[in-house]
């Protein structure tokens, strides 16, 4: 497909970068090589074989539709592994419906060819401290995830960790910015809160989750001590990409089953009216709005409530 005649003046930079680093990629890992790792296999048959042996039993159409390979090559492949003796095949209705299960040999031949790679892998990362191999994972898992390996895919609730603070601070300055205008003002609220958080947290009575996605923090949310008696919820976030996964919900619903073991008997919340989804997920945890002004603290005029629920009769 053809690039239209003006494209974004960051897609051929990023396409360059993709290309150069696959070439790299492929070079070091010996993937052009016929014979991958140092095997009898070409790259296409070794990862046929991956498939077989951590989907067992596995079906061609299941592998086809996986690898997006021509289906008379699979075919091919898979009957020379017939004939190593590698795999058995059950009954179906077609050749495509065939369970495809790997023989002891068929096991071995993977075991060894998995080492293998594994080895190697770990020599190419083998020289990098701690900390760059756990970003080098977050980046890989970032990648894959914006290219679209799995929209679909999971996320995951954490509480928070070293780090984060800074993150939940940058990532909604930016997006509070790019939405809504909201200038410096808004930024240093929300360091102020996140500082306040860390110096005085504590365990038991006050909380911050974060939710993930391919290692990547796609929303947080804070429940914090306003007195004995009441919590209060602060900066609830879900990065755009990830609204319509529940995030929110999940979150803020947290939020309130922490605070009744935690015996609090309100939470209260301040929040804006043009955030409009938030409001409609602290509507159906039953919040109510208690009262509603008017301020300039970030810029510009903006529409500003105070919420509470009430947990106890």
């Amino acid at each position: 497909m053809a690039l239209s005649p003006d494209p974004s003046p960051t897609l051929v930079p990023a396409v360059a970068a993709l290309r150069r680093f696959n070439r790299f990629y492929t070079r070091r890992m010996g993937a052009l090589d016929p014979h991958y790792m140092g095997s009898e296999l070409s790259l296409v048959e070794a990862r046929i074989l991956y498939e077989i042996a951590v989907g067992e039993p596995a079906l061609a159409k299941q592998i086809q539709r996986e690898l997006g390979v021509d289906a008379g090559y699979l075919s091919r492949i898979i009957g020379k592994f017939v004939r190593r003796g590698w795999i058995a095949r059950g009954r179906g209705v077609d050749a495509r419906e065939r369970p495809i299960v790997l023989t002891d040999e068929g096991r071995a031949a993977f075991a060894a060819l998995d080492a293998r790679t594994f080895d190697q892998t770990a020599q190419l990362l083998g020289g990098l401290p701690d900390p760059d191999m756990a970003t080098l994972s977050a980046a890989i898992d970032w990648i894959a995830d914006r290219l679209g390996r799995a929209g679909s895919e999971p996320y995951r609730v954490r509480t928070w960790a070293v780090g984060d603070m800074g993150m939940i601070t940058a990532r909604q300055a930016i997006l509070y910015h790019q939405v809504y205008g909201w200038g410096s003002g808004m930024e240093a609220l929300i360091g102020e809160i996140t500082a306040a958080f860390i110096r005085g947290f504590q365990p038991g009575r006050e909380q911050c989750w974060i939710a993930e996605r391919a290692g990547r923090m796609m929303g947080s949310v804070f429940l914090v001590a306003e007195d004995e008696r009441v919590a209060r919820l602060r900066l609830l976030f879900v990065e755009p990409e990830a609204r319509g996964l529940g995030i929110g919900a999940d979150l803020v619903a947290r939020c309130v089953e922490f605070a009744r073991a935690a015996g609090y008997r309100e939470i209260v919340l301040w929040t804006h009216a043009v955030l409009t989804s938030a409001r409609k997920i602290y509507a159906a945890q039953g919040f109510t709005v208690e009262s509603v002004e008017t301020h300039d603290d970030f810029g510009k005029p903006e529409v500003s409530e105070s919420w509470r629920l009430r947990l106890t009769a």
